[in-house]
């Protein structure tokens, strides 16, 4: 007999987006006439850059001329790409990041859920809630949760940084011993951020009691604000204890293309059973090689075009466009007297369900009497209960659309 992996015996229910789709399924399938506007899952609907696609064309016609196809490449990432993140992404904002340090991949939800492989499964985990539950799911299915509390909704051996309106949803550093933190800001799903100083917080607290953190900065293209930082390297002393991810897919329309990037600075060290220090970014190399294949020529001739004047130009079109969107969603549910909060530095709105409905309740209430999709606050863990997710990454037609199907509804 085969035996099975228990841990994945301990995950809860269905990944939340696949619920998601399931009960918008099944409205459509018994609606068919419904027009549906999704405002859930962040997935982007502008086409991608003309000067990508010019750069991916060519790098097509490239690999049929001869003498110029290329196989396999280097699994870590192509000099081209990685040499011109470090110098956009990183120099230009005064932080030194070697080409050994940056590990180009097919998207930010794979590494930020591979990168737990490299670590102890004894290693205590601390999550925000509300989370991305790929950082809760990923370490579940290692082994580090422990069970499922269902008395309080929550995994017993995870640690849980309440994100709350009382606390303007920015966590408390943990009150007990931890090994690796996750931090997303700009935060998903509730769109806060940290400034500079908030965010030394944190890795003042990683280095004092050697723990790590996993810093997703996904969104960080969306920031508008001077006082907040793009990248937690910005921070004094973040290399020591600090892994960054980053993504092409909001940023520039990758998410069917499949491009991010993850740095691993060489002064992050860990402890093998026997006390010795071991460089994680050595680990990481190893995992990502002995697993990972490398991102396509075509898709990383088409991620370094972001970085062209020209790419930079319609990258900020892309983003102004989206935000733009924010702030409609935002300033017309502010108008109906609902409590609502990011879309400045993100493109996603929190906003507190109306007259005590929760989460799932709320989400079928716009499903069917306005037929729009979003996202249940409670799916991104217990703090999320009572609050829901719209995302800004629809039309400008369907944005509008869907705020004025909102004004309509009795809340």
């Amino acid at each position: 007999m085969t035996s099975i992996n228990s841990n994945y015996l301990n995950l809860q229910g269905s990944y939340l987006f696949s619920e998601i789709a399931k009960r918008r399924t099944k409205f459509i399938e018994e609606n068919p006439q419904a027009e549906i506007i999704s405002l859930g899952i962040g997935d982007v609907t502008r086409g991608l850059p003309d000067a990508v696609t010019k750069a991916m064309h060519a790098a097509i016609d490239e690999l049929a001329a001869p003498g110029s196809f290329r196989g396999y490449g280097p699994e870590q990432g192509y000099d081209f790409l990685v040499n011109t993140i470090i110098e956009n992404d990183y120099r230009a904002r005064g932080v030194d990041i070697q080409s050994n340090e940056v590990f180009v991949s097919d998207g930010s939800k794979c590494d930020v859920g591979n990168i737990q492989e490299i670590f102890s499964q004894d290693a205590v985990v601390a999550v925000q809630d509300p989370v991305y539950p790929v950082y809760v799911d990923t370490n579940v299915m290692a082994g580090r949760s422990g069970p499922f509390n269902s008395d309080i909704g929550r995994y017993e051996n995870i640690v849980y940084l309440d994100c709350t309106a009382e606390n303007n949803f920015k966590p408390s550093l943990p009150d007990r011993k931890v090994d690796l933190i996750y931090l997303c800001y700009p935060n998903n799903p509730t769109g806060m951020t940290l400034t500079k100083d908030e965010l030394k917080v944190w890795v003042d607290y990683a280095r004092e009691n050697n723990c790590l953190i996993l810093f997703d900065s996904a969104y960080e293209a969306f920031i508008t604000e001077a006082d907040v930082p793009h990248s937690i390297y910005e921070v004094e002393g973040a290399r020591e204890v600090a892994i960054e991810f980053r993504s092409f897919s909001k940023t520039a329309g990758f998410t069917g293309v499949r491009c991010a990037y993850t740095v691993v600075p060489r002064e992050l060290r860990g402890f093998d059973k026997d006390g010795n220090t071991v460089f994680i970014n050595d680990l990481w190399n190893r995992r990502h090689t002995t697993k990972f294949n490398g991102v396509s020529y075509v898709t990383q001739r088409g991620a370094e075009a972001i970085y062209s004047a020209q790419g930079k130009e319609q990258i900020r079109s892309l983003v102004d466009y989206y935000m733009t969107n924010a702030g409609i969603i935002r300033d017309g549910l502010r108008s109906l007297g609902l409590e609502v909060f990011g879309g400045v530095n993100a493109p996603y709105i929190w906003l507190k369900t109306p007259n005590g409905l929760d989460s799932w309740a709320f989400f079928d209430k716009l499903l069917s009497e306005a037929n729009i999709v979003g996202t249940p606050g409670v799916g991104f863990g217990r703090s999320g209960q009572g609050y829901f997710r719209l995302t800004a990454f629809g039309s400008r037609e369907n944005t509008e659309k869907a705020v004025e199907r909102i004004r309509k509804l009795s809340l």
